[in-house]
């Protein structure tokens, strides 16, 4: 499967302003496949040390952290000589190697030459605990589950993507187009992004099979809280963690810590929610008490939404029947919309929308997402159902005076003076459209 973070390793690659790479990213989402791809296809030599799978290479890292000692051991361990000559040198799950992780920073100061990507699935969780963190030496990039978009390119839909990605004048696509998109969206919220489900379906079209595996990674994360969480911390991460659905559920989806534990308050789970934040589980969108630049100074951390990192797994953990994909437009509605809103949340985050917000008034009128683009600020209402309804967009619009206001439903491409609607599959246009608008 092409990722589309492939490209920026890339650049990465020829970068002046090169570091050591951490490539972070929940469990599972495909960080060895893609580095073992690049590391194989963009070089001539590739190193692969998994540090979950031999734990016994932290003794490698053990006296000197100097890169020259540390190559040396290296070599010694493979019985191949490194050079550093076209080399990517990858240290996998280095969460679990401490030690590693500070080596990163000399590295950066001392071995320039050798061409460096660390990964692990839990570094936001583990970095920075007892070991000193390279603050300043190493360049970050996050890989996600696959987008929509990246879905389509896998079931051998790219022209579909090149469709979407070329628009520029708001105008309907032809009706079969937009039917046919709308089928595959139905499909991806149920299948989700994780490489191994969808690689799974792609293979044998065996729904019941995408089920098995999605519970297993879902076992799996639970598996990690108790690993690397102390154990009271763990026991809260996993009431936290299984709360997070059903509060999606809800018309209000305003997080309640009441809805994790009777009588909960906020320093009860903070650090649960840092940890599930960290281990890149879940998104926070948090609420805004004016939608001013830059909008980060005027929000409310204190009221957030959570959303999850994958609808798959969401619909795993609601146990949402799978024929409900055949009907046209009632996976959207399921829950109160919570598929489509976390859909957006997470189409938008890989569009490198990575600080979203929501508004809502006193008079009960709430815009799910307020997105600041350059200089502009967009309001974004996400319509799980054909409602024409817009009550809350122009309640927003009456109070802030937005040059365009959005609408994303199963409803085509539309725009009516400052109103565009933008199907819920086209949200991979929405930047360009942005772009567009911005001019």
């Amino acid at each position: 499967m092409k990722r589309a973070l492939y490209q920026e390793l890339l650049k990465w690659k020829s970068s002046k302003r090169r570091k050591p790479l951490l490539l972070q990213g929940a469990r599972q989402v495909g960080k060895t496949w893609l580095i073992n791809n690049f590391g194989k296809g963009e070089y001539d030599n590739y190193v692969y040390l998994n540090f979950e799978q031999i734990p016994d290479l932290r003794t490698l890292f053990t006296g000197s952290l100097s890169p020259n000692q540390i190559i040396e051991n290296i070599s010694l361990f493979l019985g191949r000589k490194i050079v550093a000559d076209n080399t990517l040198i990858c240290f996998d799950e280095i969460q679990s190697a401490p030690e590693a992780i500070t080596s990163l920073k000399y590295f950066y100061e001392q071995a320039q030459e050798f061409h460096l990507i660390a990964a692990g699935s839990l570094l936001g969780v583990r970095v920075g605990k007892k070991n000193s963190f390279p603050v300043g030496k190493v360049n970050f990039m996050t890989l996600y589950p696959l987008s929509f978009e990246e879905y389509l390119d896998a079931i051998g839909e790219s022209l579909l993507i090149k469709e979407l990605k070329q628009i520029v004048i708001i105008e309907p696509l032809p009706e079969l187009l937009h039917e046919k998109l709308l089928g595959h969206l139905r499909m991806y919220l149920f299948l989700g992004g994780m490489p191994e489900v969808l690689q799974d379906y792609i293979d044998n079209k065996d729904i019941e099979s995408v089920r098995e595996i999605q519970n297993e990674i879902l076992e799996a994360y639970l598996r990690d809280f108790s690993k690397y969480a102390e154990p009271k911390q763990a026991i809260k991460t996993s009431e936290l963690w299984k709360s997070v659905p059903y509060q999606l559920a809800r018309e209000n989806k305003k997080f309640k810590y009441s809805d994790v534990q009777k009588k909960a308050r906020a320093s009860t789970f903070e650090l649960t929610i840092e940890w599930l934040r960290n281990a890149g589980l879940i998104h926070l969108v948090n609420n805004i008490r004016s939608p001013k630049l830059p909008l980060s100074g005027y929000a409310d951390f204190s009221k957030f939404k959570i959303y999850m990192m994958d609808t798959g797994l969401l619909g795993a953990m609601l146990n949402v029947a799978s024929y409900i994909v055949i009907k046209p437009n009632e996976l959207f509605k399921q829950y109160n919309g919570a598929f489509i809103e976390n859909f957006v949340n997470n189409e938008l985050i890989n569009l490198g929308f990575k600080n979203l917000f929501y508004w809502t008034s006193r008079s009960d009128a709430e815009v799910d997402f307020i997105i600041q683009y350059m200089h502009d600020i967009f309001p974004v209402e996400v319509k799980s159902g054909m409602n024409r309804n817009t009550k809350s967009l122009r309640s927003y619009a009456e109070k802030h005076h937005p040059k365009f206001i959005f609408r994303l439903s199963p409803r085509n491409f539309i725009q009516s003076e400052d109103f565009i609607n933008v199907p819920l599959y086209g949200v991979c246009a929405l930047k360009s459209i942005f772009e567009k608008l911005a001019d």
